[in-house]
């Protein structure tokens, strides 16, 4: 996301709340654009948030829960026509169209998976995020996945939810996400060249050290091997998700420092307090 009232002493300063995206922008690289899950923009509005990023920006954005959901990817080349049609504008500067599942979308449907991928617009990068527990049992099915995802090279999402599922249920914020984000095993494979990593972090911050551990790994890894990684990090709440977000990048910047693919400097928020070593997570 990119508009959320409690980032505004952190990231927005005091900028108009319509400038709230052209801030973000200045501060990170990319979004996960969750909106056009429940609703696709108007052609204008596609316009305005093309307009106000600049050209190495980003944008990642979820085809609606119509295709997905309703129509679970069957008869749905009007509505995917109708949905491109409306986010042309933004096609240049976004980086993933990401489909995902619902948990009743199983082994059974890979075949209608397989059609999907080839009636969508060419060209384009795109994820899938399964939530079938058949998908990460190790067996058949999750190898069948990963081969056709391989074979369109389309990336496999990857929802890490160990840190929130950490963290005992004492809050509506922390219950709310037990209940909708799926609890599945994390199985950290690159079917293409953009592996997707979507961390749900624990609302304290300092509970989500051992839990970054294995990704400080694990992207350098993928950089190394030239691919480019998009990582999204969320909380219960999502109100402390940037200060995690630069709290991990600073951290992976370290541990790169000295390869062949060190990472720029982020423009930090204007407000954010330097964490990482309160939190232990000096390298």
């Amino acid at each position: 996301m990119w508009s959320q009232n409690h980032w505004q002493h952190t990231v927005y300063g005091h900028n108009d709340p319509s400038q709230r995206l052209a801030r973000y922008a200045e501060i990170f690289n990319t979004v996960e654009g969750n909106t056009t899950f429940y609703a696709t923009p108007s052609l204008q509005q596609a316009q305005i948030w093309r307009d106000v990023v600049n050209d190495n920006f980003r944008f990642t954005f979820k085809l609606p829960k119509l295709i997905t959901h309703e129509l679970m990817l069957q008869d749905a080349n009007i509505a995917v026509q109708q949905f491109f049609s409306a986010m042309a504008p933004l096609i240049d500067v976004t980086g993933m169209w990401k489909i995902q599942l619902p948990a009743s979308f199983g082994p059974q449907h890979l075949p209608v998976l397989a059609q999907f991928l080839t009636q969508v617009p060419q060209g384009l990068t795109y994820g899938v995020e399964v939530r079938h527990q058949a998908f990460f049992a190790k067996g058949d099915a999750e190898r069948d996945l990963n081969r056709l995802l391989i074979n369109y090279q389309c990336n496999r999402i990857i929802m890490d939810t160990r840190p929130v599922f950490a963290a005992p249920p004492t809050t509506a914020a922390v219950i709310d996400a037990h209940q909708k984000k799926p609890k599945v095993p994390v199985h950290a494979i690159a079917t293409a060249q953009h592996p997707v990593v979507r961390f749900i972090g624990h609302p304290q911050a300092e509970s989500n050290v051992n839990f970054f551990q294995n990704w400080l790994k694990q992207l350098p890894l993928w950089v190394a091997e030239g691919k480019q990684p998009y990582v999204f990090i969320h909380t219960p709440d999502n109100h402390d998700a940037p200060q995690l977000a630069v709290d991990l990048y600073r951290l992976l910047q370290q541990q790169v420092m000295h390869t062949p693919t060190p990472l720029s400097d982020i423009n930090l928020l204007a407000q954010h307090q330097d964490a990482t070593a309160q939190m232990g997570l000096d390298l």
